[in-house]
């Protein structure tokens, strides 16, 4: 008999990137989309969903990009040659729909869409190459009350799934007056395309990097590890030091306040002062980008400026879209801190054109070693006003948000009792397989009084049994043997009270006399007691 090449078995090995996603994080997931869609459709949003794959040149290229399309996405050609990506976001291939049927839809066009988008970059500790996204998009409104209503969407959306008032914050910001930093730093024009977003993508990073990181990347690059050599190296976007400390002053700046001022002081509250220096919230954000944008210019990259603030269209147009934001939504109640400005948010996508938001977790948590986690960001997004154009040649007026689903529910999994496994099926144990149909059709009864529940199919004995209903988590099995089946009875043992019970019983002993959470039932009781078991399990 020859032997079987082994050496031609493939590895049974998970992509890079990738994970597999479990039964009980699932139903959590479930759980929580259907939270989300619930806000959604109440703000009149309605479904679409558009496929994982798009001809590359549709989906456009705004994530860095070299000279190969699938740099920063999924790439492949297909039997015409035609190159093809899995979508690195929702928003893109919205753009494509849009404009393939814009005579037929209702305008503005209000749609929210969920599902896994993919990103071909370097993963990371919470950081997957796969990822779910929820977003909702309006699409054929110029008014800045449609970006408004973002926020509020996010904020109501935040408290649905249960995160309370003061644990998060949207931070809000407008690429208008970011645009403007880019040409006083001489990053203007298709041809700085990729210096451009090396540069909006290290601000993104402010929050987890600080100044000093953000110096790094904008400079000449960064090592992970913090010293050169170590971990790996990210190249940097090559600014001159007056480039670099004409952003970091954009991103720090916070004119006639203390430099330890809170986000109070950042408030959207035209009503309540600063605590500093008297000035209201709407001056506070005029102050902030004129005096920051002026301290850039000033004196510097040989323009001449004389005033002691620079103003330009860009810059003004920006903080008339924030100060209308900021009276939106004082009128509808969320200035109250939910919402704030904040000149460091950029997103890293390069088609956004006006507003952006970043919705941020700001309490801390520990993980299962006990060490601090701070989440940070869980969803943004922003105006997109020419993404369209580029199939039309006209401009939509478009903005959106989205939801990280993934990383919001690792979040939402370390708040109180959420991080409790959710219960598994009722298992009915076989105790003797010549009456398999008689278990059989008492599962079913189960089935369909609504009780989840399953006959176990192995071929194992009693004690096997029983840890395969441990291993699914079943709040209780079922056994019927043939003394309890010639009395009409059934025996239910509650294995999350039995297991409470166990561990406070010292022998065997007492374990046979105690019999722990094991109790008989006749077989027309048999729905309404596992009804009230696991009614008191779920609490």
């Amino acid at each position: 008999m020859s032997k079987v090449n082994t050496s031609t078995r493939p590895e049974a090995r998970l992509a890079k990137g990738f994970r597999d996603i479990e039964a009980a994080e699932l139903r959590g997931l479930n759980d929580m989309t259907g939270k989300i869609r619930e806000v959604y459709e109440r703000y009149g949003f309605e479904a679409l969903e558009t496929p994982a794959i798009e001809y590359t040149d549709a989906l456009g290229k705004f994530l860095p990009d070299q000279d190969r399309p699938n740099a920063g996405v999924f790439s492949f050609q297909d039997e015409d040659e035609q190159w093809m990506s899995l979508r690195y976001d929702l928003t893109a291939p919205l753009a494509r729909y849009v404009a393939q049927n814009f005579q037929n839809l209702p305008k503005p066009f209000r749609r929210y869409a969920f599902g896994n988008v993919y990103r071909n970059e370097k993963p990371g500790p919470g950081r997957f190459r796969q990822f779910m996204q929820f977003d909702a998009d309006t699409v054929g409104a110029e008014s800045i009350a449609a970006d408004a209503e973002m926020c509020m969407l996010a904020a109501d959306t935040l408290e649905a799934l249960g995160v309370k008032r003061g644990d998060y914050v949207i931070k809000v910001n407008n690429r208008k007056i970011l645009d403007e930093l880019m040409d006083v730093v001489g990053l203007s024009g298709a041809s700085n395309s990729s210096r451009r977003l090396t540069v909006l993508r290290a601000i993104d990073k402010f929050d987890r990097l600080g100044v000093d990181g953000v110096r790094l990347l904008l400079g000449e690059g960064r090592w992970d590890g913090g010293a050169i050599g170590k971990g790996d190296f990210t190249p940097g976007a090559g600014l001159q030091e007056q480039g670099i400390s004409a952003i970091l002053n954009l991103l720090t700046a916070r004119p006639n306040v203390d430099k330890h001022a809170t986000r109070d002081a950042r408030r959207f509250n035209p009503t309540v002062k600063t605590g500093y220096d008297g000035s209201s919230e709407e001056d506070l954000v005029e102050q902030t980008m004129t005096s920051a944008i002026s301290w850039l210019v000033r004196g510097r990259f040989n323009k001449d400026y004389s005033t002691e603030t620079y103003e330009s269209d860009a810059t003004n147009a920006g903080i008339a879209e924030i100060e209308a934001m900021q009276r939106q939504l004082k009128h509808c109640g969320y200035d109250d801190g939910r919402i704030i400005f904040d000149p460091s948010v950029v997103r890293g996508l390069e088609y956004y054109t006006g507003p952006v938001f970043e919705a941020e977790l700001t309490f801390e948590v520990k993980d299962d070693e006990g060490k601090p986690v701070r989440f940070g960001s869980v969803g943004g997004g922003g105006r997109y006003d020419d993404l369209v154009a580029r199939f039309t040649g006209e401009k939509v007026p478009a903005t959106g948000f989205s939801i990280g689903v993934s990383r919001l529910q690792a979040a939402l999994s370390l708040i109180g009792d959420r991080k409790a496994k959710a219960l598994g099926p009722v298992v009915v144990l076989v105790m003797d397989k010549a009456e398999i149909a008689t278990y059989q059709k008492m599962t079913q009864a189960l089935r369909n009084a609504g009780i989840r529940a399953e006959m176990y199919l192995g071929s194992s004995g009693m004690k096997a049994q029983m840890k395969y209903a441990d291993k699914r988590n079943s709040p209780c099995v079922i056994i019927q043997g043939s003394d309890e089946r010639a009395k009409g009875e059934v025996t239910i043992k509650d294995l999350i009270e039995g297991a409470k019970a166990a561990a406070a019983i010292k022998d065997n002993k007492e374990w046979k006399e105690a019999r722990p959470a094991q109790f008989s039932v006749s077989e027309a009781n048999l729905i309404q007691e596992v009804h009230k078991l696991i009614k008191l399990h779920q609490g």
